[in-house]
């Protein structure tokens, strides 16, 4: 099987599930197992300084922290820090590719409240996964778009615009898609 790690998944207009529509997921792990990834492009209603609070993490009031983001329909209250990769790594630190990285512990949220944290991040709540197969059924059924990874998109791009650019960087234009196909 072919890995699609590092990858994205673009939702097309004909997906059924709800919960997927119009998203932009960064898949952070793939394999015969399964696959799980991150939605990046749904903005989440919690602010990470009430993160921070209920975490009891001092943060500086004065950094303009960015909105945190709905990763998926699973286990939406743990919380996922997709990062640059620098030369520092925290407890919980995996490598995914060789610029990104995703960490999933308190010490790389007190770095990011002091302002030392990653050059670039975003933290993400949930996740979405699959069962072994249940990816690639889903692609045969032209559920899903694949592109590679964009560091640009995935960390520079406003979220409500990440799914628009990285159609345009395989030349699609998701205005112009048609939802529904048929056969003749």
């Amino acid at each position: 099987m072919i890995s699609l790690k590092n990858h994205f998944l673009l939702a097309m207009p004909n997906m059924l599930d709800a919960r997927f529509k119009n998203s932009l997921i960064y898949l952070c792990e793939h394999s015969e197992d399964g696959a799980m990834g991150l939605i990046v492009n749904h903005r989440n209603t919690i602010k990470l300084e009430k993160i921070f609070k209920q975490l009891e993490i001092e943060y500086k009031s004065e950094i303009k922290f960015l909105s945190t983001l709905k990763g998926g329909p699973m286990s939406e209250d743990r919380g996922f820090v997709l990062h640059s990769n620098n030369s520092k790594t925290w407890e919980s630190t995996n490598e995914i590719s060789s610029d990104v990285c995703i960490s999933a512990s308190k010490d790389i949220l007190r770095d990011i409240a002091s302002g030392v944290g990653p050059e670039e991040s975003i933290i993400i709540l949930g996740y979405s996964s699959w069962t072994a197969g249940q990816l690639e059924r889903e692609l045969s059924e032209n559920s899903w778009l694949t592109l590679p990874s964009n560091n640009d998109i995935l960390f520079r791009t406003n979220p409500e615009n990440k799914a628009s650019k990285a159609a345009e960087l395989i030349g699609f234009d998701l205005n112009k898609l048609m939802p529904n196909y048929g056969n003749a």
